[in-house]
């Protein structure tokens, strides 16, 4: 199973959102918690990564509605899941564990899946890594512009305990997303680098950075040139944008991008832009109806949804771009 190979012959499905469908569930404190975590002395709703620790079936499910509405990559629930990131709930020491039965689950969701479906496509697990919610280029106290809340060597210890926790969990790839600060998606990529180093494995990897205003820049306010020149020595499968804008707004960036990329590209906007109460409305075939002209225009070669999507989105999605032709990688000329 080779997922370059699916990438010549056609245009690949990333799977939606993972939290808006957990939102559907309703869970409450309790949920999140379950039996193993009913005496944690903080709060835990809202830590969605947790629940493939104390509700995979729930998570499991999720995967599978993705796979089923047509999503031929499907992420693991672990945007959250670093040292760093787990502070917040005091669950640091559950990073490592929470990698592996996010990994599991999608795992299990992809053999369930073509177990009952033998005739798909080849289905792919993607582990999920997010930004973190402290960065490395930005200082947190306005008036010592200098201070950083984190260290170089702490994002990349913490990125490396993910990774390991991923691979051991049993992902194909990994996927470096929602950057936003490119200096933490370089640790992202050392961890990266340095775990394949250590274990003689390794693994595509694709990178997906956030546009966070109209002039086209990342918060950090890279250009979206500068932050492709930045992560290229990574030889990534793809690069690509996700979250921050929607499909309409996103439209000019992925353009650029598939024009200066030498891999391959992605792109999964959100359901439109939030609305005043910060919910989505872009119905699923006003999203796919975009994606397909990016398609048509030879823009992409990975589409899917991020905040705001559902299996409807992908659904949409996956049928707008099934019969059309992957963005085919430019041939590079040496210089001499």
């Amino acid at each position: 199973m080779n997922i370059r190979k699916e990438l010549e012959k056609r245009i690949l499905v990333i799977d939606g959102a993972m939290g808006t469908m957990i939102q559907r569930h309703k869970l409450g404190e309790a949920d999140y918690r379950g039996e193993r975590f009913k005496d944690w002395h903080t709060d835990v709703k809202g830590n969605n990564d947790l629940l493939c620790i104390t509700q995979p079936e729930i998570i499991k499910g999720i995967h599978k509605q993705y796979l089923a509405a047509g999503a031929d990559i499907i992420e693991t629930n672990t945007f959250s899941s670093t040292v760093i990131a787990m502070a917040d709930y005091d669950m640091q020491s559950l990073a490592y564990e929470l990698n592996v039965a996010a990994a599991r689950c999608a795992r299990e969701a992809v053999k369930e899946f073509l177990t009952e479906n033998p005739a798909a496509a080849p289905k792919f697990v993607a582990g999920a890594i997010g930004p973190l919610n402290k960065t490395l280029s930005l200082s947190p106290d306005v008036n010592n512009p200098g201070y950083r809340a984190v260290s170089f060597n702490e994002v990349v210890d913490a990125y490396y305990e993910q990774i390991r926790g991923l691979v051991d969990g049993g992902v194909d790839l990994l996927l470096i997303e929602t950057i936003f600060d490119t200096l933490n998606a370089k640790a992202a990529i050392f961890a990266a680098k340095k775990y394949f180093r250590a274990t003689g494995t390794e693994l595509p990897v694709m990178i997906s950075g956030t546009i966070t205003d109209a002039s086209g820049r990342t918060l950090s306010g890279q250009t979206l040139e500068a932050f492709y020149t930045s992560v290229m020595h990574a030889e990534p499968l793809s690069v690509g944008l996700n979250c921050a804008l929607g499909a309409a707004e996103m439209r000019s960036h992925i353009e650029e991008l598939s024009q200066i990329a030498s891999c391959y590209t992605s792109a999964y906007p959100n359901a439109g832009l939030p609305n005043a109460m910060g919910e989505y409305d872009e119905q699923p075939h006003e999203t796919a109806h975009f994606i397909e002209d990016w398609a048509k225009q030879g823009f992409v070669n990975i589409v899917g949804g991020c905040c705001g999507t559902t299996p409807d989105h992908i659904r949409h999605i996956a049928a707008q771009v099934k019969n059309l032709t992957p963005r085919p990688l430019p041939v590079l000329e040496m210089a001499l």
